[in-house]
């Protein structure tokens, strides 16, 4: 079974309260920094009137992660990192937790900030509804007719997708895998065949 990560499934929003101000947290999906960007303009335009959208976001997953993050006018070092390392720890990604805080006319202090800002996104991210993504290759495989049954179960036995068939001299398959099972499925695919056929990575 392919591993892949989890990424949000829906936008998530959930209000919490310190000192009495209001932090409502805005969590959902991106897959670029334009993404991003254009998620947290849609949450300042929701919420004019508030006094600041901290964010982090988190594009991609393990060893190949965009980052970015704002204090947007807190003190600095008090709320983006805050958030961030919340975010980091949660095992999600293509992720972007917006926390909009509403002023309530205490002042929170160095550790207060951290706090509330950590348990906005905290309670944004615990509350979320997640999908797996899992990473896929596309294969393309060449093959004569009598191979064309026992082939399409094989695909079928290793998690694939045939995205296109084409019928001419000879068959032509193309076929999507999740890309932990592309070593199996060309191992399985060499034993059928005796060697006579090979899939092309596209």
């Amino acid at each position: 079974m392919s591993s892949g990560y989890l990424i949000p499934a829906q936008t998530n929003r959930v209000t919490t309260t310190a000192s009495n101000s209001r932090f409502v947290t805005t969590v959902g999906q991106v897959t670029t920094v334009d993404e991003a960007k254009a998620f947290l303009a849609a949450v300042r335009t929701e919420m004019p009137d508030a006094n600041h959208h901290v964010y982090a976001y988190h594009v991609g997953f393990g060893n190949s992660v965009t980052e970015g993050m704002s204090d947007d006018g807190e003190p600095s070092g008090t709320s983006g990192p805050p958030v961030l390392a919340v975010l980091r720890g949660s095992g999600i990604g293509d992720v972007i937790v917006v926390v909009t805080r509403y002023f309530g006319g205490t002042l929170l202090g160095t550790g207060g900030l951290v706090r509330a800002y950590s348990d906005g996104a905290r309670s944004g991210l615990e509350s979320l509804v997640t999908a797996r993504k899992i990473e896929t290759r596309t294969l393309g495989i060449d093959l004569p007719y009598h191979y064309f049954a026992q082939i399409k179960r094989l695909i079928a036995q290793h998690e694939g997708i045939v995205d296109e068939e084409t019928f001419a001299g000879e068959v032509t398959v193309l076929a999507t895998f999740p890309v932990d099972d592309v070593e199996a499925f060309t191992a399985a695919l060499i034993e059928l065949t005796a060697g006579s056929i090979e899939p092309i990575l596209l």
